[in-house]
């Protein structure tokens, strides 16, 4: 089939819907799909993706508690590259159309408004746009009615969306990269010292916690004075200062900030240089990417016990989940950092269950998902 991904946000930003796509559209190239992208993007120039299409120009959006990039569904509606993309999707007929995050207001919701194949929707969020759904329900609804199949990402999201919107779903995760990330990966020789390494990877937004982790590091130095605590974080400025000011205010040592955006190929090599991965997540999340990857690479987890982690990890078994509180936090990292041999063996059923995860197989899911829509259809 010749399949269009259809991404909201700004494809050249780093997040886990992206890298979702990108790893979607290699493999069921290999699968033998013709695919080609449709997303905005500020830096177009700069996309590594060979078959993508860009649509619109992002602006930052602020949600209730998380910012993203997107190009505003009023905007494009009006704008003059509205009859561009209607001759685009004229001119390449796509029998398939995978829109992800179908319902947010941005360029999927318009590709489905105009689309003439078979639309498949993927929902990745968990209570993140329930009030707007809430609210523009009845306006949403047209949308949500031209979807032949719909994909949910873990069971938490699933049960979100459907509060608004009942309806048949399929349950596929997202998936990892177990070649990339896998204990193999060289870890950052700067840090491989006498100190033992807790990593936080994700985005500096209120609701990933990391004031919780710089809270919960005060205890744990206190108990074990080598630690240290690696922050691989993107945000604004002012996101990146709050928190520096935060770790000044409660005088710690040892907090490390690596600025600047991380190419996504040297995130393994961060996760290998941790002793534990810990991800503080107060709420929303609704399945836990970084966790994902970061027991691919066989490093046990402390996490926050919200329903998208526990949809993943096993309590005890690939980590530990704990209250999204300071002291919670504190006790399942020193507990960890403590037990080099608990910590090995939460690594190795880590990497085992990462390996169900693996994006071959995850494709091979959504493939013959396709595969019955397009019967359905027929």
């Amino acid at each position: 089939m010749k399949i269009a991904l259809v991404c909201p946000y700004d494809f050249s930003r780093p997040g886990g819907v992206k890298v979702h796509i990108s790893y979607l559209a290699r493999h069921l190239r290999e699968l033998g799909h013709e695919v080609k992208i449709l997303t905005s993007a500020s830096l177009p120039h700069a996309l590594e993706e060979e078959e993508v299409i860009c649509v619109g120009r992002p602006r930052r959006v602020e949600l209730s508690s998380t910012t993203v990039y997107a190009a505003p569904f009023p905007e494009l509606l009006f704008s003059p590259q509205l009859a561009e993309l209607r001759e685009m999707l004229e001119r390449e007929k796509f029998d398939l159309f995978h829109l992800h995050e179908p319902l947010f207001p941005s360029l999927p919701a318009l590709v489905l408004l105009f689309s003439r194949g078979i639309n498949v929707g993927t929902f990745h969020s968990f209570e993140s746009g329930g009030f707007a759904y809430s609210l523009f329900k009845p306006f949403f609804k047209q949308w949500f009615e031209k979807l032949d199949g719909r994909i949910a990402v873990s069971k938490p999201a699933c049960d979100f969306i459907t509060r608004f919107f009942p309806g048949d779903y399929r349950i596929i995760p997202n998936g990892v990269d177990t070649s990339l990330f896998s204990p193999s990966a060289p870890p950052m020789s700067f840090f491989r010292d006498h100190k033992l390494n807790i990593l936080f990877v994700g985005r500096m937004d209120k609701r990933k916690g990391l004031d919780l982790l710089l809270g919960a590091f005060r205890r744990v130095k206190e108990r074990i004075p080598r630690s240290r605590l690696i922050i691989v974080g993107s945000g604004t400025r002012r996101q990146r200062e709050r928190y520096e000011r935060l770790a000044g205010r409660y005088r710690l040592q040892d907090v490390v900030f690596i600025r600047g955006p991380v190419p996504y190929l040297e995130l393994p090599r961060w996760y290998n240089t941790a002793d534990v991965f810990c991800s503080p997540a107060r709420e929303k999340e609704s399945f836990g990417i970084v966790l994902l990857e970061a027991m691919a690479c066989g490093k046990p987890v402390v996490a926050t016990s919200i329903e998208g982690y526990k949809y993943l990890v096993e309590e005890g078994k690939e980590g530990l989940l704990v209250e999204p509180r300071e002291e919670a936090l504190a006790e399942g990292l020193v507990k960890l950092l403590e037990a080099p041999e608990l910590r090995r063996e939460i690594g190795i059923r880590g990497r085992e269950k990462a390996e169900r995860f693996d994006w071959r197989r995850i494709a091979l899911q959504v493939n013959q998902y396709y595969e019955e829509i397009a019967e359905k259809k027929r």
